[in-house]
């Protein structure tokens, strides 16, 4: 609990997140990066969706370019892993959030 503490008091304006690092067979790597961008694309969407809750006289324009990139992302990936499980590789797998504080 101590170096819990000790780690906020002293946080600076950035903080890092390694989130993925190993080695996977296509399958789970596909798992694992289709739920991250599976579950941003539905954080989007939520978004969108409460801009708009207990507005009837909203028109309901959005901006779908972030939706559309990260569908487009998921369909790239799915090919990736597809031709990486048909030459029976495994998959190095690397994340690391970078978070900021705004200036």
């Amino acid at each position: 609990m101590e170096t819990i503490e000790a780690t906020l008091t002293s946080l600076k304006d950035e903080q890092k997140v390694n989130l993925i690092n190993g080695c996977f067979s296509p399958s789970e790597a596909a798992t694992i990066i289709n739920s991250l961008l599976q579950e941003k694309i539905n954080f989007h969407k939520l978004q969108r969706l409460s801009l708009t809750e207990g507005n009837n006289q909203n028109t309901c324009e959005f901006d779908n370019k972030r939706i559309d990139e990260l569908i487009y992302e998921q369909a790239l990936a799915k090919e990736f892993f597809s031709q990486a499980r048909l030459d029976g590789k495994k998959l190095v797998v690397k994340s690391t959030i970078s978070i900021e504080i705004e200036q």
